[in-house]
């Protein structure tokens, strides 16, 4: 089987740079790069993509090695049919470690013909930190790298309006192009850079909030080799996603006019505003995953397929969006939200993902405060007590990040203020310097790790340490049995 690689494969980079992208993983590729590569394949678009890795940690060598290209094998249900197709991704040029190449990083805001900018840094990515410094190569948070390389372009170009860039961030926040701004211009003003930099920004720049959508599982292990034979290569990239996908976009007319997605089968809108639709698929689509990942964990199931083929889980999965999710969605029909609903329980079952738990659980304590947490909150409004089923996936994720489940260890990957919270809490109960009751009320308090004081909550806390105990002694399936 051959490598993989642009000379292997007979396919040289047709196209200049226009694209810079924050992050490399699985979902960019699956989803923004094998946009950019329709784009190109079927307009005039004309652009390739930069991928630049946003942490200091590895350097995307497999991309590298690779050249940039690599398959992404979809699959799903369309018009009534399933579908399966595999296509090898072109857009991918370059790929830039700004931690060891910070000049070859500043020197992409040189490129004249540079416009668009990609990221999805997780729900956690777009936030300004102080100990960030303008002389630090990179600083550390993603809007400060960002900062810097669009004040090197501001500069190297004297401000001019036409090489403002478009921006496209697909973190799960709110308007997050909107906060992605906000936290530029915050940088701006602490750094000292300048009014006229600042207004470059705002006036010459346009930050397009977005909502994205494609459940990626990741490399199909059980496939791989029936894929090879097919594609001719061994793709150590190569990725598995559903055939659905949707990426809204609010920005102007001028944004629309230079993606021409609309002349593309591409299931992308340009919209005016994005709120209603956010709101429906962060709370059930987003919420499905982030109340299904610990309880099918602890239940000892690995993947969304083995979950939703699990009656309890399944049906703990359907109540929450049914009963406690459902209810808060006032802005909605009905039927529209019971269409919604049915539509990501069959996409969950779709048995060519193989879409594993603890990839999903990546910063699941911010994910828990974006895509739970309102409807927690208005569920409770609505009906004068919380919901319990929602309660039971809080208490399971709690349970989830002591590490460790049944003597097995969990790989549990967050933000680093999060595991030293729960590491501490955990090996105080360990040790028996606290009870069980007062990790969850600490746990409910803490703002950082749930978003609110949850723990003013009525019978929140010692619901919450009921079910862990209860966890504990009898197991998932029990407390599911008794919910």
């Amino acid at each position: 089987m051959k490598i993989l690689n642009r000379t292997t494969a007979n396919k040289p980079v047709q196209h200049p740079v226009r694209v810079m992208q924050f992050g490399g993983g699985n979902f960019l590729r699956a989803f923004c790069d094998w946009m950019f590569d329709v784009l190109n394949k079927t307009t005039d678009f004309n652009g390739s993509v930069a991928v630049i890795k946003p942490t200091k940690r590895g350097d995307y060598t497999e991309l590298r090695t690779q050249e940039g290209l690599f398959h992404v094998a979809l699959d799903g249900v369309r018009n009534g049919t399933l579908v399966s197709e595999v296509t090898l991704v072109e857009s991918v040029r370059k790929v830039i470690q700004p931690y060891t190449e910070w000049n070859e990083y500043l020197a992409l805001a040189e490129a004249p013909e540079m416009r668009f900018i990609v990221s999805n840094t997780t729900e956690a990515g777009i936030k300004f930190s102080d100990t960030d410094k303008q002389i630090d190569c990179p600083p550390h948070e993603f809007p400060a790298k960002l900062t810097l390389w669009l004040h090197h372009r501001f500069t190297h170009f004297n401000g001019a309006a036409d090489k403002g860039c478009i921006l496209l961030p697909c973190e799960l926040i709110e308007n997050n192009g909107v906060a992605l701004q906000r936290t530029i211009l915050e940088y701006i003003k602490f750094w000292n850079l300048g009014q006229e930099f600042a207004a470059w920004i705002v006036n010459h720049n346009y930050f397009c909030s977005t909502l994205v959508d494609r459940i990626v599982s990741g490399f199909p292990e059980a496939r791989k080799l029936e894929i090879a034979t097919q594609i001719g290569f061994n793709d150590d990239l190569l990725v598995a996603g559903e055939d659905y996908h949707s990426w809204v976009i609010k920005g102007p007319k001028l944004v629309q006019n230079e993606l021409p997605f609309d002349k593309t089968d591409l299931n992308v809108q340009f919209v005016d505003d994005l709120s209603d639709y956010r709101e429906m698929k962060v709370r059930v689509l987003n919420g499905a995953h982030t109340s299904l990942v610990p309880v099918g964990y602890l239940s000892g199931l690995r993947t969304v397929k083995e979950s939703m083929d699990d009656a309890l889980v399944s049906n703990h999965v359907l109540q929450v969006l049914s009963s406690e999710i459902k209810p808060t969605l006032t802005n909605f029909s009905e039927s529209e939200v019971d269409a919604f609903i049915n539509a990501v329980i069959d996409r969950f079952k779709n048995p060519t993902l193989k879409h594993f738990l603890l990839a999903i659980s990546l910063n699941s304590t911010s994910k828990f405060q974006a895509r739970l947490l309102p409807a927690f909150r208005e569920y409770t409004a609505l009906n004068g007590t919380f919901p319990k089923r929602i309660a039971f996936s809080l208490a399971c994720m709690i349970r989830f990040y002591k590490g460790s489940f049944n003597n097995e260890t969990i790989e549990i990957n967050d933000d680093v203020q999060a595991l030293e919270f729960f590491k501490t809490e955990w090996n105080k109960v360990n040790d028996g310097s606290q009870t069980l009751e007062a990790l969850v009320q600490h746990t409910l308090a803490n703002k950082t790790i749930v978003g609110d004081d949850l723990s003013t909550y009525k019978g929140l806390v010692a619901f919450v340490t009921d079910k862990i105990q209860e966890i504990e002694n009898k197991g998932v399936k029990y407390c599911l049995e008794n919910l």
